[in-house]
């Protein structure tokens, strides 16, 4: 199948920590269906660790982090996390890079204080700069928040690859300008509507470009989608009502939902956060703030809505809304998702 642009559809699928024989289930799965990649994500613990898994089970699917906080470690660590995926794979591994929000990064994470886009950057000049260099030996790096003069750096094994590919994930308009300018791909955040991502951020991506002097062709917009497929829509919202509360509870969204005719229930949301009632405040997100986050419902109503993103996309990672799911709600989710769109 291809999309409106005439290219082939290439989708990603999505992998947590879990037990062995079921991670790897899933691994050979997705690269039976066809599917081009598997995205881990990072929520606390290092997302290196189910792809590293999933490498041992397949032999031609990309693995890609979806994503790796920036702030969370050095870009040293993860320039060598990089090199140990790309080699354990067999050279199919995508770092995915992301800032993620203040509150976990520094409160969280324990990060010392920084600006997003600016550490952003240069974690991925000094990620680069490692990758490229480690097995000759190092420059000194001379950054605002990373410096290391690499001065008992032993050469490291040959890589597999001396450039992996970096991606970034973006929420707002200033990382999608970043993205496009230093990347090569954009990994939109799953809370982005289908207009957010036809309409919104666009002129963005387009400025990033121009910036670098790059074409459109020069980077991946990987579109990351929350889809619920059920016959009972009344259903998928309800099971949905949870991820988008987990989201719009986070202060540093606001802004966001804002945009969207959603700032009054956001607020509600994070002050639920704050008294400690997160795991109840699903029932605080009204069903059309779910219905403007989340495909739901039937097969046919759910491949339509997204045939319009395929306008923009490059590729496509659609995920069950994962938060406040039973595993067996998830499997049911995922597997509506395959039949629909990778049988």
């Amino acid at each position: 199948m291809t999309s409106s642009t005439s290219k082939p559809r290439r989708y990603w699928g999505f992998v947590n920590p879990m037990p062995a024989p079921l991670l790897g289930m899933i691994a050979k799965q997705a690269e039976a269906q066809g599917l081009v990649g598997l995205f881990a994500p990072q929520v606390y613990g290092p997302p290196f660790v189910p792809l590293a898994a999933a490498a041992m089970v397949t032999e031609r699917i990309q693995l890609a982090t979806g994503i790796a906080i920036a702030a969370a470690r050095s870009p040293f660590e993860t320039a060598m996390a990089a090199l140990d995926l790309d080699r354990i794979s067999g050279g199919r591994f995508v770092l995915g890079l992301g800032a993620s929000v203040l509150s976990w990064t520094r409160d969280i994470f324990g990060a010392p204080e920084h600006k997003p886009l600016a550490h952003l950057r240069e974690t991925v000049a000094a990620v680069r700069h490692i990758v490229r260099g480690a097995h000759r030996g190092l420059e000194p790096f001379e950054g605002q928040y990373f410096r290391a003069g690499f001065r008992e750096l032993q050469g490291t094994a040959p890589p597999v690859r001396e450039e992996i590919p970096i991606w970034i994930a973006a929420l707002r308009g200033p990382m999608v300008r970043l993205a496009a300018e230093i990347a090569q791909g954009v990994m939109g955040h799953p809370m982005w509507s289908i207009d957010w991502a036809v309409e919104k951020i666009q002129p963005d991506l387009r400025a990033g470009l121009a910036k670098a002097k790059r074409k459109r062709e020069d980077i991946d917009l990987n579109l990351w989608l929350w889809v619920a497929i059920h016959d009972d829509e009344a259903t998928a919202i309800e099971d949905a009502r949870a991820t988008i509360a987990f989201y719009a509870g986070v202060e540093q969204y606001e802004s966001f939902f804002e945009a969207h005719g959603f700032g009054a229930e956001a607020r509600r949301l994070q002050a639920a956060v704050k008294s400690k009632q997160a795991l109840a405040s699903g029932r605080l997100v009204p069903d059309e703030m779910v219905k403007a986050f989340v495909l739901c419902g039937k097969p046919d109503a759910v491949r339509e809505r997204i045939e319009r993103a395929w306008t923009v996309a490059d590729s496509m990672c659609l995920v069950p809304p994962a938060y406040g799911m039973t595993p067996e709600k998830l499997l049911f989710y995922g597997q509506g998702i395959a039949k629909t769109f990778y049988a």
